[in-house]
């Protein structure tokens, strides 16, 4: 693991958003992707930043990188980040779409949101992110859980 990666929190958020997109489970992911999960956790970043930072950490141009690369391009984003203000930033983004203020979104909502973040998930891989997130199958999220599935605690 890359050394600046020593918080924890950071980690199990990514790895939690980098098992979500790795749908395969092959271990690796394409590299389109990053966007995706930086938008997902609500991460300002700069396209050709991005970019030259996946060009460098994938020199072959494979277009997939594995977790540690993943991480070693995430974290570069993450850093002025701090634990709070990423959980307002998520409260936020819930608010937006619990629209009623019940407290929880449904996951139909849930679904249109992971399928507006990455167009590739197939109905597939939808049903099984929300069938790992809707533990106790009621068909809605509450903030916990989507805080959980947003940072993996």
């Amino acid at each position: 693991m890359p050394m600046e990666v020593e918080d924890d929190q950071k980690m199990q958020m990514l790895r939690k958003a980098f098992q979500m997109f790795d749908t395969t489970k092959s271990g690796t992911i394409d590299t389109l992707k990053i966007s995706t999960i930086l938008n997902t956790l609500g991460q300002a970043y700069d396209d050709n930043e991005l970019n030259a930072l996946v060009e460098e950490n994938d020199p072959e141009g494979s277009g997939k990188v594995n977790f540690e690369t993943f991480c070693t391009i995430a974290i570069h984003f993450l850093e002025e980040e701090d634990a709070e203000a990423m959980q307002e930033e998520l409260k936020e983004a819930f608010r937006l779409y619990d629209r009623e203020g019940n407290g929880y979104i449904t996951t139909a909502t849930l679904r249109e949101i992971l399928a507006a973040l990455d167009d590739k998930l197939t109905s597939d891989d939808l049903d099984g992110i929300i069938t790992e997130i809707d533990t106790d199958g009621s068909g809605t999220v509450d903030f916990d859980e989507f805080m959980e599935m947003m940072t993996g605690e």
